[in-house]
């Protein structure tokens, strides 16, 4: 599980994190633990979220008019801010997740949109807890904002675009659902998290707990500098992400992983191949081996294949065979009388 979430920050474009197990595994409480290994990113210091592209890209008119005035000014848009975790109500409405009509704009004489979370999970980490019990236009809004990194929202005449430029990690109990397919697909690497198995650790467990709940940042301040030293590689390894290499025989390698596996979806070479980059990177390395390949691909190909498709392709096949069969039946017969 760790493994896991630390390679999807350092690679974003593996594609998120499933965790799937049962209550009190310690999910949610890893996702919390990561905002304190990110380092600060460059956001809009606008309640709407202008920044200086949206200028480039349209002009005064793509800002608000406060953000106007500082551009005008010299002023800058953005500030350095540390990522944020950004936690999905289970009990979230439509709106609230991709913005409605700003009661607030007046203010500025005009109509405006406010952002919804998504838009406020922008270069953030987006943590869905209970992703199996979302309802159902939720969680395609989140899987198409995540998937092109931005959103439009039309409520009338009113039309707004944001970026929605987030790490995706969800977290369900099987017991209470399963995930449609279509959902599933989108999450890069899947986590099986079990309870702990040796008593010894789930001693250590409780009296990690018990100390927190004494004394926080006592506890905060034990695991400090493990907490700094492992910021520091994340930080690296996303420095030489751009300069990993998968060679192609790797590359080949795995697509043979995956042929032989049956699976169909594309997104799968795209996650094994960025989370072995991910993975080199968080070694120190900027060529991708068989090894770093062997490490992730339980996490980037399980829970891929779908019983239902391969029987549906079989049965597909058989009626294939028969239409050629009488296609060239008929055909063949129509040449000989032709003749």
């Amino acid at each position: 599980m760790k493994i896991a979430l630390c390679l999807s920050l350092i690679n974003p474009e593996i594609g998120g994190v499933l965790l799937i197990g049962p209550r009190g595994t310690g999910k949610t409480t890893a996702v919390r633990s990561l905002i304190d290994l990110l380092p600060p990113v460059e956001r809009s210091a606008c309640f709407y979220g202008c920044l200086p592209e949206d200028i480039e890209a349209f002009g005064m008119d793509g800002v608000c008019p406060d953000c106007a005035k500082k551009f005008a000014e010299g002023k800058p848009l953005t500030i350095q801010d540390r990522v944020k975790l950004v936690e999905l109500p289970l009990n979230a409405k439509l709106e609230d997740v991709i913005g409605g009509i700003d009661e607030r704009a007046v203010v500025h004489d005009r109509l405006r949109l406010k952002r919804g979370v998504l838009a406020h999970a922008d270069l953030n980490i987006l943590y869905v807890d209970e992703v199996n019990l979302l309802a159902d236009e939720i969680i395609d809004a989140i899987l198409d904002a995540s998937a092109s990194g931005s959103y439009t929202v039309r409520r009338g005449p009113i039309t707004a675009t944001y970026r929605a430029r987030f790490t995706l990690i969800g977290s369900m109990n099987p017991e209470e659902g399963n995930l449609r397919p279509q959902i599933m697909d989108r999450f890069g690497l899947r986590v099986i998290v079990k309870g702990l198995d040796e008593p010894q650790e789930r001693l250590e467990a409780y009296h990690r707990t018990h100390l927190y709940r004494q004394n926080p940042r006592k506890m905060i301040a034990l695991y400090q500098a493990e907490s700094n030293m492992a910021a520091e590689e994340i930080a690296h390894a996303k420095s030489i992400l751009p300069s990993v290499v998968l060679p192609e025989d790797v590359a080949k390698q795995g697509i043979q992983l995956i042929q032989k596996m049956q699976i169909d979806s594309l997104r799968a070479e795209i996650t094994l191949f960025e989370a072995s980059r991910a993975f080199a990177a968080a070694d120190n390395r900027t060529i991708v081996t068989r090894e770093d390949l062997r490490q992730v691909a339980p996490m980037a190909l399980r829970l891929r294949r779908s019983r239902f498709m391969t029987e549906y392709f079989s049965g597909r096949k058989a009626e294939e065979q028969e239409i050629q069969k009488k296609i060239d039946e008929v055909l063949r017969i129509n040449g000989v009388k032709e003749g």
